[in-house]
């Protein structure tokens, strides 16, 4: 699902998590998307916060990450 990987990999936090996926501010190979969706490896996901876009491309998936191994999950565009 996309808001556990997100939450998982630190990427953003889960208070304005469900409030950005709320507002169709969350996409994933450019189409909005769904807290339901299935996060698969190669997927990129783009986070529109403010004026600021943010994508990152999906390299494992992970029930659970320890901080430092959190930023493994993804690489930034």
């Amino acid at each position: 699902r996309l808001d556990k990987f997100l939450k998982v990999s630190r990427i953003i936090k889960a208070e304005p998590l469900q409030m950005k996926l709320d507002a169709g501010k969350v996409e994933v190979n450019g189409k909005i998307a769904r807290a339901s969706y299935n996060v698969k490896v190669g997927d990129v996901i783009k986070i529109t916060l403010g004026t600021k876009i943010n994508s990152y491309k999906v390299l494992a998936i992970n029930e659970h990450a320890l901080k430092e191994d959190a930023a493994k999950m993804y690489e930034i565009l």
